[in-house]
């Protein structure tokens, strides 16, 4: 039997005590349990190293939980966090903890006609008073009406400028763990929102248009930015270092599209090169017999050209709850990683920008130029027209 596709399974008792490394390579054996190993071990071996851009999607009800502070936080600090694309549910939640509002571990068979009445929140087994959401209204409400968000902007810009704010307040309140938003901000991470209309932040921005607020979210600008990034993470910066660029999936919906969909903007829509994320991981519990993006399988993926063909082996999806997986492996790779340098991508995002247009519109003149020498061929000489998309991309045969 070949050795890529056998691992034998040597059972022995488990001791009192273990780490969580030797937990998992040694009793994560089959099932999902193994896909999490694999995710652990393609992490730690192959996807944290320096040439490799990592690009992270949350959705599903992460924050409330405190894993913007306890887990994703770490991450970024460590360098093995390079952008972000989150729901803004999420990062709404987040901000909760950077201003020292108090969330609750509870159950989910409370009476919710009953906490309605107390005026508190539940989110599943998590409970919370309403004035936490009235006091993160008001903290944003105020922060918006400044100056600095009077323009248009793209989502990366404003979670940048929030986390800054938001840091400013934990500084002052002497929090020792910061949250999710500020410390993407220290660090250099931007952070996406693929629905910046689906959240509280977003109702706060459009409360604030009917008073005249001048803020506009625009989301091309996120387009474009996310598909210089992935089209950047192909040059290392490092002497003899290929770069590369994985995908890791937390839950699935809108974020996991819009980072996948990088690669789409680059071949389909700018006609530049066809490769795809060199590594995606996803940790869902979605089914992928609906149809649904949420669940849909990394082969499916290489139909689309989001993912690069060849690199179907390093590729993992783990059907669990992710506040099981997300802990697990965080521990395990900051365990077995050394800390990579930040890349600080939103510093370098014009500079990202800039060059995916020059190639873009230099990709465009090419396929004028070659559509117009065709044309004027004499026509004894004169081959097949060659047929382009509107966006110039030429028309391969098999496909007119």
């Amino acid at each position: 039997m070949s050795k890529s596709l056998s691992h034998k399974i040597a059972p022995a008792p488990m001791p009192k005590e273990i780490s969580v490394v030797d937990l998992i390579d040694s009793y994560f054996t089959a099932y999902n349990s193994a896909r999490l190993r694999e995710i652990c071990h393609l992490l730690s071996r192959e996807v944290m190293r320096e040439g490799v851009t990592v690009g992270l999607t949350l959705s599903g009800a992460m924050t409330p939980a405190g894993f913007g502070v306890s887990v994703l936080a770490p991450l970024i600090r460590n360098g093995m966090i390079d952008y972000i694309i989150s729901t803004g549910a999420n990062l709404y939640h987040d901000m909760h903890y950077g201003l020292g509002l108090d969330l609750f571990a509870s159950n989910p068979f409370v009476d919710d006609v009953k906490l309605r009445q107390e005026g508190r929140i539940r989110i599943y087994d998590i409970v919370f008073d309403y004035d936490v959401l009235l006091e993160t209204d008001a903290f944003i409400r105020e922060l918006l009406r400044s100056e600095p968000f009077q323009k248009r902007m793209g989502t990366a810009e404003f979670h940048y400028l929030l986390g800054k704010y938001v840091s400013e307040v934990e500084k002052r309140r002497g929090v020792q763990h910061p949250c999710l938003l500020s410390t993407a901000y220290e660090c250099g991470v931007p952070i996406y929102t693929s629905s910046p209309g689906d959240s509280s932040i977003g109702m706060n921005v459009a409360a604030l248009a009917l008073e005249g607020s001048k803020l506009v979210l625009d989301p091309s600008l996120d387009v474009n930015e996310t598909a210089a990034i992935a089209y950047g993470a192909r040059n290392s910066d490092l002497p003899g270092v290929e770069g590369k660029s994985a995908a890791v999936i937390i839950g699935g919906g809108s974020p996991k599209n819009f980072l996948l969909q990088t690669q789409p903007q680059i071949h389909e829509v700018l006609g530049l090169e066809e490769r795809g994320h060199d590594y995606f991981i996803q940790i869902t519990d979605a089914r992928p017999d609906t149809g649904g993006l949420s669940g849909a399988t990394p082969t499916e993926a290489v139909s689309w050209g989001k993912i690069d063909p060849n690199e179907l082996p390093s590729t993992v999806v783990c059907y669990t709850d992710s506040t099981i997986a997300l802990p697990i492996l965080t521990a395990y790779v900051t365990n077995q990683c050394p800390p990579r340098p930040l890349k600080r991508l939103y510093d370098r995002r014009e500079e990202l920008l800039e060059q995916l247009r020059q190639d873009y519109i230099t990709a465009q003149q090419a396929d004028r130029e070659l559509v117009s020498s065709v044309a004027s061929t004499p026509t004894s000489e004169k081959r097949e027209p060659i047929a382009t998309y509107p966006c110039g991309t030429p028309i391969h045969k098999s496909q007119r």
